[in-house]
């Protein structure tokens, strides 16, 4: 596995995984009180911030534990990760649908700030898979 397909998989899994807590954190604090009158700042900006630290960290760790043999990316590196961030802009676009008719319908800023944190993982989430799969069977 290259040095660059490892990475996809750190910056998968952590987005994923920040995301889910930050919604654990955040349905456990609801706990018969409107979701909307949740105080959802200071989670969001952890999970983001911890997302940020962790992805680092991960993409450390796993070049310790097993090292790639190289560290050069290579033009089918920069293909990949060019389409996967292509496909996976394209999903924002669209994901960002949701927090712009929210903005206009002027619905409570936890609405929107969440929809929008939802489009950043939706990002993170299809641009990964797209780069994965190409890993796998090619552009």
């Amino acid at each position: 596995m290259s040095y660059e397909e490892k990475g996809v998989w750190v910056y998968l899994v952590v987005s994923l995984g920040t995301y889910g807590v930050y919604l654990a954190v955040i349905l456990g604090r609801a706990d018969g009180v409107p979701l909307a009158e949740v105080a959802y700042v200071p989670p969001m900006l952890w999970s983001i911030g911890i997302a940020m630290a962790a992805a680092i960290v991960g993409r450390i760790t796993v070049e310790i534990v097993k090292p790639s043999e190289s560290h050069r990316s290579d033009p089918r590196d920069k293909d990949i990760n060019r389409f996967g961030e292509y496909v996976g802009g394209g999903a924002f676009a669209i994901a960002m649908l949701a927090p712009f008719g929210l903005a206009v319908a002027e619905a409570d800023h936890f609405w929107i700030a969440n929809a929008m944190y939802a489009a950043f993982v939706l990002s993170a989430l299809v641009g990964s898979c797209v780069k994965l799969v190409a890993y796998r069977r090619g552009l």
